[in-house]
C-alpha cells in the first residue's frame, strides 16, 4: 500500500509530522507491505537564500513582528518537536530556497534513498543550521546517505529532475493539499497536518481494510493539524 507525503524541507511541522507517522507505523500490523513515496512541496519557491539571516530574524520582517514574538512562536514549535524526540535551532537555521534539495529528494527517491534523504535534510536544516540550498552542502549530505557524488554534482550543475519536482507540486493541487505535510493513502484517504500517531494509525488500518476497494474521491480524515501553508514561514 502506497503513503504519498507531500512536504518541504522547511517546514518545521513536516518534520513533527513525519516522526508522528513513524511512531504509528511501528504499531501498524502490515507495515511491511507499506511504500513510503515522498512528493515535492515548495511552501516559497521565490525565497531568496539569505545565509545571513535565520528564520526568527526572516519571520519578523516578513510578519511584521518584532524578533522576541518570531522567537516566541518558534519556541512553541520546538517544544512540539522536542515531545516526539527532535532538537529544532531557530537560531542557527538559514533562509534557504529548498528547489535544489527537492531534486536531490527526487534523486534519492530514484535509489530507493528517498526517505534518507528527507531525514538527512530535514536535521541539516533544522537541528544543525545547515545552508540547505548550497550545492557543496547538498552534495556532502548526498553522499553521506550513500548517492554517489558523479551523480549528486551533475545533478546540481544542470536542471535534472526539475520536472520531477513540479509534476509533484501540480499533483499536490490534483489531491486537494493545501499545505503540508499532506498524507495521502493509496490514492483514496489524506491526512493533513501533524496529527497524532494514533491518527495516523487509524488511517492506516481503514485504507488497508479497503485495499481491494475502489478508489472514489479522496476523502480528507480528520480535521487538519498543523500545517505550513504556502507563501508563509512557519
Amino acid at each position: 500500500m502506497d503513503v504519498e507525503i507531500w512536504s518541504d524541507i522547511m517546514c518545521p511541522f513536516c518534520y513533527i509530522g513525519k516522526r508522528k507517522f513513524e511512531h504509528a507505523l511501528d504499531q501498524f500490523t502490515h507495515k511491511d507491505q507499506v511504500n513510503i513515496v515522498w512528493k515535492s512541496f515548495q511552501l516559497n519557491p521565490d525565497m531568496k537564500t539569505e545565509p545571513g539571516k535565520n528564520i526568527n530574524q526572516y519571520l519578523a520582517d516578513i510578519k511584521g513582528w518584532s524578533l522576541a514574538e518570531a522567537k516566541q512562536m518558534n519556541d512553541r514549535v520546538t517544544a512540539m518537536a522536542r515531545e516526539v524526540g527532535l532538537s529544532y535551532d531557530f537560531d542557527k537555521a538559514v533562509v534557504a530556497n529548498s528547489w535544489d534539495a527537492h531534486r536531490l529528494i527526487q534523486l534519492a527517491k530514484q535509489q530507493g534513498l528517498g526517505d534518507a534523504a528527507e531525514e538527512r535534510l530535514f536535521k541539516a536544516y533544522f537541528t544543525e543550521g545547515r545552508d540547505t540550498s548550497d550545492h557543496a552542502t547538498l552534495l556532502e549530505l548526498g553522499t553521506e546517505i550513500g548517492l554517489d557524488a558523479a551523480d549528486v554534482q551533475q545533478l546540481l550543475t544542470s536542471n535534472q529532475l526539475a520536472e520531477a519536482v513540479n509534476r509533484d507540486v501540480y499533483e499536490a493541487q490534483q489531491v486537494g493539499a493545501r499545505g503540508v505535510p499532506f498524507f495521502v493513502l493509496n490514492r483514496r484517504y489524506a491526512v493533513s497536518g501533524a496529527q497524532q500517531p494514533e491518527t495516523f494509525l487509524g488511517a492506516l488500518e481503514t485504507s488497508w481494510a479497503e485495499w481491494e476497494k475502489s478508489r472514489p474521491a479522496i476523502t480528507e480524515l480528520p480535521a487538519d493539524g498543523p500545517t505550513c501553508t504556502p507563501g508563509e514561514v512557519c
